[in-house]
């Protein structure tokens, strides 16, 4: 599979060199289509000569897509056809940035877009764009606006309920339920997957816990959840803040450094969400100063985008496999061909059968020489 790079400051791409045959999922296209989304006709193309795709995800605060969503979509798309070319941009959180990207991929010619966008509102522009010269979009975590052709991502209404019940029963074994009040700070108010979540986490707050303080965080910023949970325990008082929902695992650093500024102990810190797995996460979780995170399996996520890309742009059906293909609404009320992943609560109990079985991480990658000594390590090597 070749590799071009876009024109663009923040563009890398890297190539897999090309081995194995594709999978058996597609077979060879010729023809013409109309996809839902697009609003001229789609050439389609064929997997012996190959075609051109264009990657772009969103930002590089959170670790998860540069060190596994770029990987594992570029392993899947050399599975499914080697003789693809593939250019790849990050925006690195800035939506100007990443329309930039997005017209150098489409002036360079990509068949088909496969967009993790920075604002989901702004992507819109983008996505009209694309369907005006007839380029299929697959929308890739967050759903675009502008009408892509097809989605995937994971149920993120369930993520924010994980999260929730999670937390709510950390507050019950810990018997603080009805003591105090929680935290809430949520995700960027510009990702369409944070509103989600905290409806979700809502749905399953209410009526069981006091929410005192709730904060929206631009850009899923550590720095802002940092500042944010400050305020929080100044409006509140330490003693009253008996819990913490983190929408993600960057976020939970922030809020915990705070915690600890303020001078609790890290063995007496409120149980605090997260998510994403990220690796200082669940080191978090091993020495107790994070109690749980959740588990978004990328890989799958990665080769269902890639397979949608690749039907998109060969015109043949696409095949779920394992997985459900459903239909979402999107902003304008329009269906859009969907597969929605489920998410996984982890905690310290169940760090080996999730991140560690997956082959996410090694032991020896958690349990570094900062954490050796604390339970999990000592049982696990």
């Amino acid at each position: 599979m070749s590799t071009r790079r876009p024109q663009s400051r923040r563009s890398t791409v890297f190539g897999i060199a090309a081995a194995g045959a594709a999978l058996a999922l597609f077979t060879s296209a010729c023809g013409s289509l109309t996809t839902s989304g697009s609003d001229e006709e789609v050439e389609t193309h064929s997997l012996e000569e190959g075609f051109h795709v264009g990657l772009l995800l969103p930002e590089l605060q959170t670790a998860r897509y540069e060190a596994f969503d770029r990987p594992y979509f570029e392993e899947a798309l050399e599975n499914l056809c080697p003789n693809c070319e593939l250019s790849y941009a990050n925006a690195d959180q800035d939506v100007d940035e990443q329309q930039t990207q997005a017209q150098a991929m489409l002036t360079d010619g990509v068949d088909v877009l496969v967009l993790g966008a920075v604002d989901s509102e702004a992507a819109a522009g983008t996505v009209n764009e694309a369907s005006s010269q007839g380029v299929p979009v697959v929308a890739y975590d967050r759903l675009a606006q502008g009408g892509v052709d097809m989605y995937v991502s994971f149920d993120n209404f369930r993520v924010g309920q994980v999260q929730a019940e999670a937390l709510l029963a950390a507050l019950e074994q810990e018997g603080t339920a009805g003591d105090g009040q929680i935290v809430m700070i949520n995700g960027s108010p510009t990702d369409p997957n944070a509103g989600d979540f905290k409806a979700g986490a809502h749905e399953i707050f209410e009526g069981q816990v006091e929410i005192g303080q709730e904060f929206d965080t631009p850009d899923w910023s550590p720095d802002e959840a940092n500042s944010q949970m400050e305020g929080a325990i100044t409006s509140l008082g330490l003693d009253e803040i008996i819990g913490v929902y983190s929408a993600n695992d960057g976020m939970a650093a922030g809020i915990i450094s705070a915690l600890r500024s303020a001078g609790v102990p890290a063995d007496e810190l409120p149980p605090v969400t997260g998510q994403d797995a990220e690796l200082h996460g669940i080191q978090r979780i091993v020495s107790g100063e994070q109690y749980m995170t959740v588990y978004k399996a990328i890989r799958p996520e990665a080769q269902v985008a890639a397979a949608m890309a690749v039907s998109l742009a060969t015109g043949e059906d696409f095949e779920a496999g394992e997985h459900t293909l459903t239909e979402v609404e999107d902003a304008d009320g329009e269906p859009v061909s969907a597969v929605l992943l489920d998410p996984v609560a982890v905690t310290e109990e169940n760090i080996g059968d999730t991140v560690v079985s997956d082959g996410f991480y090694t032991i020896e990658e958690i349990c570094t020489e900062d954490y050796a000594d604390f339970e999990f390590c000592q049982e696990a090597l």
